[in-house]
């Protein structure tokens, strides 16, 4: 794994966790605007998800880092995003599997799965990478401003 150094996230937290993996996954962007992207093509993303909290669970863990990486992996690895229909749409641009919205998505089911933890983790950020020269960050806005 090449050593990263992300955007950091400013938060009152004691712990933070990072978690980095890949998967390889296919997409299209369907939208004429999205040129070439508009054919199915391949990447393998890069992902590093950064949760945080107070509380360490009844393991001693903020949350195993092979939970966050399986509640990923076992997704989307060698699948083609468009073929998740309940989580893209080919009908809504908000959901179209852009690395925007997959970064976004990431955050969504991770926190999901944070928020059944009696812990009550928080993911701040989740970076995507989807070539060596393009990636994005997604944080999630708390209280009207971002965390």
């Amino acid at each position: 794994m090449i050593q990263q150094i992300y955007p950091t996230v400013d938060h009152p937290y004691s712990y933070e966790l990072n978690k980095d993996f890949t998967f390889d996954a296919a997409h299209s962007i369907p939208s004429e605007r999205a040129g070439q992207c508009q054919q199915v093509h391949g990447h393998t993303y890069f992902v590093n998800i950064t949760i945080a909290g107070d509380e360490l669970d009844d393991t001693g863990f903020l949350i195993n880092f092979a939970t966050v990486k399986k509640l990923i992996h076992s997704r989307f690895d060698h699948t083609n995003l468009n073929d998740h229909g309940e989580l893209f749409s080919p009908l809504d641009a908000d959901r179209f599997p852009t690395t925007e919205v997959v970064a976004r998505t990431i955050y969504e089911i991770v926190q999901q799965h944070l928020d059944g933890a009696a812990n009550r983790p928080q993911c701040l950020q989740v970076f995507l990478r989807e070539t060596p020269s393009s990636y994005v960050v997604y944080r999630p806005k708390r209280r009207g401003r971002a965390v």
